[in-house]
């Protein structure tokens, strides 16, 4: 069976998946039959379209060597837009990995949308669409009967989601509590450990591809308020966007002298989000050394407490475009399965 694929947004998020794609494409079609195929491709620049299916290591190779597929041999379309292309070109499933935008959700929410108005399953890793209109996305794939999974968007490969929704099923998740940003964690861990500064220790993550150029994302805190409100609807049914936190600090003032006087009473800080029946929050807290959550580097750490099965804690890395990717990958296979 052919599997059509649309992939919005080629950055590293969208490069990994592709790069995980390739490498499990004998592995689809010997487990489930399925022959996928990447039909169309688009970034900021245009698209690259070939509805027999295009060449995934190639398309890599013109991306990273042009920064766009848009010049991709015989089917770059330079300019095209996305929108354009989601309505000329058929497909089964569109994977929708473009910026963050937490003003407004764009261009994701309108990707996302017209996907689903044109019958189309949708993969996403971004958190604006989610964090600021989750029930409108979550009602438009009930209505246009197709399924929506954004699992990548919190945890990196980290199961948060779906460790919720398949292992706790018969529970309440009364709140949600952890690390759930590995490039604030690295950072802290790096300033804790090395004593270097705040900046040098952005500067490194960067180096390692765990933090974008512009790292204010992840240190004002709004990365992980973003993930508290999608985990708040998906696994709590919460009905909150991004303008009901009523918290959001980053880690921008913690200086090393704030690590080691933490230190010296057995503590350390990390960026700790939490959402429960009445609270959104995010903020740099005193943490014990000896703490379940207290997880170095780029680990998350989320603790989360039910009514029957008490609390459950899990561990996983939380950055790098390949770990992410992968749950984009079960997510395709949860896809198939159904």
């Amino acid at each position: 069976m052919d599997l059509r694929m649309i992939m919005m947004g080629f950055g590293n998020v969208g490069q990994g998946f592709v790069t995980v794609l390739n490498f499990r494409l004998n592995f689809l079609r010997v487990r489930f039959n399925v022959r996928p195929r990447v039909v169309a491709i688009v970034d900021s620049e245009g698209a690259a379209v070939n509805r027999a299916g295009l060449d995934l290591e190639k398309a890599l190779w013109v991306k990273r060597l042009k920064g766009t597929v848009a010049f991709y041999p015989r089917c770059g379309r330079l300019g095209v837009t996305g929108l354009e292309v989601l309505e000329d070109v058929d497909a089964d499933v569109v994977v929708e990995t473009t910026i963050t935008n937490i003003v407004d959700g764009e261009p994701g929410l309108s990707f996302i949308l017209e996907a689903m108005r044109r019958g189309r399953h949708v993969i996403t890793s971004n958190k604006g669409p989610l964090a600021l209109a989750f029930s409108k996305l979550r009602d438009a794939s009930m209505k246009y009967g197709v399924q929506f999974k954004f699992d990548a968007a919190v945890g990196g490969a980290t199961p948060v989601i779906s460790l919720a929704e398949r292992c706790l099923k018969g529970n309440e998740i009364e709140s949600v509590e952890g690390i759930l940003n590995a490039t604030s964690n690295f950072i802290l861990t790096r300033m804790s450990r090395e004593l270097c500064s705040m900046e040098k220790a952005v500067e490194e993550a960067q180096r390692m591809g765990i933090c974008e150029r512009n790292p204010a994302l992840d240190i004002k805190g709004i990365d992980t308020a973003c993930k508290i409100v999608i985990l708040a609807n998906a696994i709590m049914n919460r009905n909150v966007t991004y303008r009901d936190m009523q918290k959001v600090e980053g880690i921008e003032n913690i200086k090393v002298k704030d690590l080691i006087e933490a230190q010296k009473r057995g503590f350390t800080i990390k960026l700790i989000g939490l959402a429960d029946k009445s609270r959104l929050l995010v903020q740099p807290l005193p943490i014990p050394l000896n703490n379940p959550l207290c997880v170095d580097g780029a680990l998350n750490a989320v603790k989360l407490k039910t009514d029957l099965a008490k609390e459950v804690i899990i561990i996983g890395r939380g950055a790098g475009p390949v770990e992410t990717a992968s749950k984009m990958l079960n997510n395709l296979i949860d896809i198939i399965e159904s």
